[in-house]
């Protein structure tokens, strides 16, 4: 399934793809700390949004109730992502 956010998660993870791809070769290479700690900090500010945008999308889309009717309080749908919200 397709949702908005697609091209930019798509987009992101490609970016985040190519920091990775870069710590492999740097790991191989002996990089210098300052370097690997950059582009593991690059990995990590690439994937932010993006675990953002997925699990936004999914309680859009996804879920086919994700606020039950008598309780207009958001946490009860998300305690299903325990380890994901709590990380955003």
């Amino acid at each position: 399934m397709s949702h908005a956010s697609d091209p930019a998660v798509r987009r992101g993870l490609n970016q985040a793809q190519g920091h990775l791809a870069s710590i492999l070769t740097m790991l191989t290479d002996g990089p210098s700390c300052l370097d690997l700690a950059q582009q593991l900090q690059a990995v990590e500010s690439t994937i932010r949004p993006v675990k953002r945008a997925l699990i936004h999308d999914h309680t859009e889309h996804c879920m086919p109730d994700p606020v039950p009717p008598r309780r207009r309080r958001a946490e009860p749908a998300l305690r299903a992502f325990p380890y994901l919200t709590h990380h955003l």
